[in-house]
């Protein structure tokens, strides 16, 4: 990938990332949604150094200074990693002129992070089987990562108009 391409998926990247937080800001103003506790990435990060990959609940784990911050930039670099992977899939080509499906289906593809690692990791089962409302968690992690496709998107047309 070479250097024009790093920079995109990096602002690419934290514009959808920024977008998928906007979207839980949004839902947890208006509806009063709760949305992850990134501090909660950050705690089950900090964990792997005590040799613990999993959890029975995250939420109950020893909380470690920093992981707050932690969690933050673990949650936007895993935002840039995805948007590199679309732009190693999608090429200069996508860069310079965007359409909306690719970014649409990497961000419901990386769905699969939450479902598959993430939430059995926290104690609350392959895709929030665990939860106490598993169908609704289902469709908040699905709505908060097509929020993250739109961002990718979103986010590429903006940088194409600029870089054009």
């Amino acid at each position: 990938m070479n250097g024009d391409l790093i920079l995109r998926a990096m602002l690419i990247g934290v514009g959808a990332t920024a977008a998928m937080d906007l979207w839980a800001l949004f839902l947890r103003r208006m509806f009063g949604i709760p949305s992850l506790d990134y501090a909660w990435v950050g705690r089950w990060l900090l964990h792997f150094g005590h040799g613990r990959f999993a959890h029975e609940n995250i939420a109950k784990a020893a909380p470690i200074s920093g992981e707050a911050i932690l969690g933050w930039c673990a949650h936007y670099a895993i935002g840039i990693a995805f948007a590199a992977l679309l732009l190693a899939l999608g090429g200069a080509g996508w860069a310079q002129h965007p359409t909306p499906l690719p970014a649409l289906t990497i961000g419901l593809l990386t769905v699969a992070f939450p479902f598959f690692i993430m939430q059995p990791a926290f104690g609350f089962g392959i895709a929030a089987s665990r939860t106490p409302k598993p169908a609704i968690s289902r469709q908040r992690s699905l709505m908060a990562h097509f929020s993250f496709g739109v961002g990718l998107y979103l986010s590429a047309l903006l940088l194409a108009l600029v870089f054009a």
